[in-house]
């Protein structure tokens, strides 16, 4: 059975993921679709709207065949460390390709870039320290090199987010993984940071999110899978919140507030003295939205600032996030019928053992994931709901459709 891999966050499951899924089979030639799916926190430094366990029930519902959980440490991450993450999960889950979306929706610009910077990486890397000098933020720094170095030699435009995103993919299985193939297939409609719901079938997940929360999960209805609206609008009944960074404001005022400047700095991509910052912003910030506003500057992009906090809340330290190169397992979220079947034949050759229990797993990578696990549980307002969340990735078995 070929497995085809895909790298997801389903923030939450809709109808465009519902099309890349379907169509990462198609073009791949695949039996079987394996999704990596980042945890309760996510790469650009969110909390998710819901559960991992949910979302993944999202999926399954919806075609996906197995859900593996990206480990904390790769998820919350620049692009490359995600991406990194990522590939060698589906490669060590017996993958033989990688389908992503993209703004090109053609493989062989990725792969020309590849060639192009291999020949001129050090010359790109100068560049973009250069840039950075000037006060750009990493991925704007990069931008602009890539765009100075190859815009006459490269038909992919790397200022696209989910072309740099696809990129990192491209460049990951090159250096690790030789039995992945790369995919790509074309974005349709929506970008990723639309904020009004299209009114053709795809609506992107930030417009999907904005509009939960201004009417309600009802207002949505048309612009995701039966399936996931099915699971949000059971989930907000039983549970009475869906969660996004308001939820956690009192928790990073008081962390900021009552911490030293010094113990501070060793949360991980706490740098360059931001910690001054965020404690003068906490001072004289009523809520969230007003915090992000007086602390965000052309360095300091919404992004890196929502990482570093997602950190706060975690506690996670550099020195945590520098001792951990590599996924140590597999963290089973759920699987459906051909996904049990296609474990029952293969997981015997896996590279990386398979946990679906952490009360039995001690690895230092387990120990952060149930550490974010708690900290995502504090977000929630009810103490019944909160203490049910806190003891959650110990109690939940991996979901079964």
């Amino acid at each position: 059975m070929k497995a085809c891999g895909i790298v997801v966050e389903y923030n939450p499951f809709h109808n465009g993921h519902q099309l890349h899924a379907d169509q990462s089979r198609t073009v791949t030639n695949s039996e079987i679709v394996i999704a990596v799916m980042s945890g309760n926190f996510l790469q650009r430094g969110e909390p998710a709207l819901l559960p991992k366990q949910e979302r993944a029930e999202m999926a399954l519902r919806s075609g996906v065949d197995i859900v593996f959980e990206l480990p904390y440490q790769f998820a919350v991450q620049h692009a490359s460390i995600f991406a990194e993450g990522a590939v060698k999960l589906l490669d060590a889950a017996g993958c033989s390709s990688i389908c992503f979306g993209s703004e090109n929706g053609k493989i062989e610009p990725f792969i020309q870039q590849l060639q192009l910077e291999k020949d001129q990486r050090p010359e790109l890397q100068h560049k973009i320290r250069e840039q950075m000098k000037l006060g750009k933020s990493y991925p704007a720094a990069a931008a602009e090199s890539y765009k100075q170095l190859f815009e006459d030699q490269s038909q992919l435009d790397l200022a696209k987010p989910n072309n740099m995103l696809g990129y990192q993919y491209i460049t990951a299985v090159d250096v690790f993984s030789d039995k992945i193939k790369p995919y790509t297939i074309q974005r349709t409609s929506s970008q990723y940071h639309d904020e009004s719901l299209n009114h053709s079938f795809i609506s992107s997940a930030t417009s999907i999110r904005k509009k939960i929360f201004e009417d309600g999960v009802e207002s949505v209805k048309n612009h995701v899978p039966e399936s996931t609206y099915s699971v949000l609008d059971k989930y907000l009944g039983n549970h009475g919140q869906l969660l996004n960074w308001s939820s956690y404001w009192s928790y990073i005022q008081h962390i900021l507030l009552t911490n030293s400047p010094s113990s501070l700095e060793r949360i991980y991509e706490m740098e360059e003295g931001i910690q001054y910052r965020l404690i003068e912003a906490a001072l004289d910030s009523r809520n969230f939205g007003e915090f992000m506003h007086k602390v965000k500057t052309k360095r300091y992009t919404w992004t890196r600032i929502q990482r570093i906090l997602t950190h706060l809340l975690t506690t996670t330290t550099k020195e945590e996030m520098q001792s951990n190169h590599s996924p140590a397992y597999l963290r089973m979220l759920g699987m459906n019928a051909k996904g049990r079947e296609y474990l029952n034949l293969y997981k015997n050759d896996f590279t990386l053992p398979i946990i679906s229990n952490l009360n039995r797993n001690h690895h230092e990578q387990c120990a952060i994931d149930i550490r974010a696990g708690r900290a995502y549980a504090m977000g929630y307002s009810n103490p019944i709901k909160r203490q049910e969340m806190i003891v959650k990735d110990f109690k939940s078995a991996p979901v079964i459709i």
